[in-house]
């Protein structure tokens, strides 16, 4: 899988790289067949926002998550992704 994290107004520091990372673990499990993830963090004033584009065989699939924190944005954003993952792989499943 590819990834990419990339920072709009805000510096990617070493801890936070770790704590997506760590996090996308949990996708991983439910999702082999992801090729590709690109991760945008930025802040504007006081909102902290993280986006996530993943690219899944035959889907793309666009999450977002706006919190006060960035590690709170960041952990929000993972458990939609992970439903939206989730939900794509019941959909494929039951097309099958």
């Amino acid at each position: 899988m590819n990834l990419k994290i990339t920072g709009l107004n805000f510096d990617i520091t070493e801890a936070i790289k770790n704590h997506v990372e760590h996090k996308l673990e949990r996708i991983n499990r439910h999702a082999a067949n992801v090729i590709s993830t690109t991760i945008t963090l930025s802040v504007e004033k006081v909102e902290h926002k993280a986006e996530a584009t993943v690219h899944l065989a035959g889907k793309d699939l666009h999450v977002e998550a706006v919190e006060a924190d960035m590690y709170a944005a960041v952990d929000v954003l993972m458990d939609k992704l992970d439903r939206a993952v989730l939900k794509h792989k019941e959909k494929s499943a039951e097309v099958r």
